[in-house]
């Protein structure tokens, strides 16, 4: 769905650290510190996300001919077009650039919240509803996700709606779970996260687009001045140069010339 190898291990590291801060309500998320980083973001995740991407590069790649079955002449290209029937009609790249703008990086950084508190509720509705990790409920949601990802731009409101309706049964069946206060010193961790994020979002698109304006500012300044000196240093050498009527010789010729 997100494509992008920024995007999904961004995704992937903070949902550990989401459970290293939650271990306070839910219980299933106390793991060994191997298991937070080897075996999910290093193997699972980050085989997936690697897996994933060098499919889509495969595919991106790939020229289809999309011909009538029938037409083609071996059994083997007949079979490797039925399968192809399935794919999409072409792939596209995007690249997200987050800090390109302002707008850009809010957008990403909302689209990584709502892919978290998805993540979340999947805990949350199981512990809150009483629904064991193989009931079919369970996997039915997350192929529900999953073929959203068509549409997911046209759709994205659809995505944050049920996102939050899921946050809203939970809030609405055990508040106890969700009110339990954080330990003073995750808080203290998620407030110095939120305000370097802050800092950051702060000198990236004011504090340093006005730096760098100063600098063009006084760049362009310093080039005029230059230009400057360097027209007045021409005309000045024009006026003391060897084509100026004011040597001895030149005088003597208007001499001579007013005499006659």
């Amino acid at each position: 769905m997100i494509r992008d190898w920024w995007m999904c291990t961004i995704v992937s590291v903070m949902f550990e650290f989401l459970e290293y801060s939650l271990e306070h309500q839910l219980p299933n998320f106390s793991e060994c510190w191997w298991d937070h980083w080897i075996m999910d973001v290093l193997v699972c995740n980050g085989l997936g996300i690697y897996c994933g991407m060098k499919t889509l590069e495969w595919l991106s790649l790939k020229t289809y001919k999309w011909q009538g079955l029938w037409n083609i002449p071996t059994y083997k290209g007949k079979m490797k077009r039925i399968v192809f029937q399935f794919t999409p009609y072409s792939w596209v790249r995007f690249e997200w650039k987050p800090a390109s703008s302002l707008r850009r990086w809010l957008a990403v950084c909302g689209i990584i919240l709502v892919f978290l508190l998805a993540e979340l509720n999947t805990f949350y509705l199981k512990f809150v509803l009483w629904l064991p990790p193989e009931h079919y409920l369970v996997l039915l949601r997350l192929v529900f996700f999953v073929n959203l990802h068509k549409k997911l731009g046209q759709q994205a409101w659809l995505v944050a709606a049920i996102t939050v309706t899921e946050l809203l049964i939970v809030v609405k069946y055990d508040p106890h779970t969700l009110t339990l206060s954080l330990p003073f010193y995750i808080a203290q961790c998620w407030t110095l996260g939120s305000v370097l994020a802050l800092t950051w979002t702060v000198w990236r698109f004011f504090l340093r687009d006005i730096t760098l304006r100063y600098k063009e500012t006084r760049r362009q300044k310093q080039q005029s001045k230059e230009d400057q000196g360097r027209a007045e240093g021409s005309v000045d050498g024009r006026t003391a140069g060897p084509d100026d009527a004011s040597g001895p010789e030149e005088a003597d010729r208007e001499g001579v010339l007013a005499a006659h």
